[in-house]
C-alpha cells in the first residue's frame, strides 16, 4: 500500500461554499483521486493534512496554528514512509490583510518544499516526490469573501506561472489545478463538489504517472 501526504487548506479539505460543512470524502478531491487510483490497481491510501485558513508561510492573527511551514517536517515524520507529497497552497495567502503577491506565496511554497525534505524521517525511509498544485485563480469575489479577500484578484495573478518556475528550481512536478477546474461563484474562494470531482481525476493520471516514474526508479 502506498501511501500519498495532501498537504492543503480548505479547497482541499472539501469546505462547501456558502456554508461552514464538509464534503464526504469520497467528493473531495483526495478522495476522488484515491477511488480513482485505487480503482486502476494502484493500492494507495491518501492521507489527508488539510487545514481552512492555512497559509504558506503567514501567520494568522485571529486563529493560530494556519502557518503552512511550522511544524511539517514532523507531518512529513508521523505519515512516513510516503510515496508522494502532494502540496496544494496559496489561497490564504492572499487574504486583504496581507500584501503577498503571487511571487511571494510561490516562495512560500518552495519554503515548504525544503522543510518537507528535510524532514527528520527515519533511516532507509525514502524522500518522496513532491508535486505542487497552483490552486484556480480568484478571479469574481462573493459573499463574505469580497471583504476577506479584498483585491486577491489582482494580487493571485500570475500564481501558477510563478509556481511552476518554483516547481522547476526544486525539481518538483507541477500541474495547474486552474487548467481543469474554477473556483465557486458562490463565495469565489472554494471548490463547487462538481470541480472538486473534476480536479481529483485529473489529477490521477499525473499521480499515476509520478508514481510509475518512481517505482522505474527504484529498480534501477
Amino acid at each position: 500500500m502506498k501511501q500519498i501526504f495532501v498537504y492543503g487548506d480548505s479547497l482541499s479539505w472539501g469546505f462547501i461554499p456558502g456554508t461552514r460543512q464538509r464534503l464526504p470524502f469520497a467528493q473531495r478531491w483526495p478522495g476522488v483521486l484515491e477511488i480513482q487510483l485505487n480503482a486502476a490497481g494502484q493500492g494507495v491510501r491518501i492521507i489527508e493534512d488539510c487545514l481552512n485558513g492555512r497559509r504558506t508561510v503567514l501567520e494568522d492573527p485571529i486563529k493560530a496554528g494556519r502557518n503552512g511551514l511550522a511544524g511539517i517536517g514532523q507531518r512529513m515524520e508521523v505519515n512516513s514512509p510516503l510515496a508522494l507529497a502532494i502540496l496544494m497552497l496559496g489561497i490564504n495567502d492572499f487574504q486583504s490583510m496581507y500584501t503577498f503577491t503571487a511571487w511571494h506565496s510561490a516562495q512560500g511554497i518552495a519554503g515548504i518544499v525544503r522543510a518537507m525534505r528535510a524532514a527528520p524521517i527515519e533511516p532507509g525511509m525514502p524522500v518522496p516526490p513532491i508535486l505542487i498544485v497552483s490552486p484556480p485563480p480568484i478571479t469574481t469575489l462573493a459573499g463574505d469573501s469580497v471583504i476577506k479577500y479584498a483585491g486577491a484578484e489582482k494580487k493571485c495573478a500570475g500564481l501558477a506561472g510563478a509556481l511552476r518556475a518554483v516547481a522547476e528550481t526544486e525539481g518538483c512536478s507541477f500541474f495547474d489545478a486552474g487548467s481543469v477546474a474554477r473556483l465557486s461563484a458562490i463565495d469565489g474562494i472554494h471548490l463547487d463538489a462538481d470541480q472538486q470531482e473534476i480536479l481529483g481525476r485529473a489529477l490521477t493520471g499525473k499521480v499515476t504517472e509520478i508514481l510509475s516514474q518512481n517505482a522505474a526508479s527504484a529498480q534501477i
